[in-house]
């Protein structure tokens, strides 16, 4: 049986960041890349990071957050 065409297509899609991305909490652009529209980080899937740099990604929105840099959240 063969395999779904559409997986594949999906896998092939899939971005892959850079392995020595780091992210710092006052680097609000880097940190935009990685919200959605409204306000939320996006997946693994979607940015194609490593489980540790998702990892760090959401200690710095979440530290960004708290210091006013980033909003919460946008309303409905």
């Amino acid at each position: 049986m063969a395999k779904n065409p559409k997986s594949r297509a999906s896998q092939a899609k899939r971005r892959r960041a850079d392995p020595n991305l780091t992210f710092d909490y006052k680097d609000t652009e880097v940190l935009r890349r990685f919200l959605s529209e409204r306000g939320r980080i996006r997946a693994r899937a979607v940015t194609g990071l490593s489980p540790q740099q998702q990892r760090q990604l959401a200690t710095a929105v979440r530290n960004a957050r708290e210091m006013a840099l980033l909003p919460f959240g946008s309303a409905r």
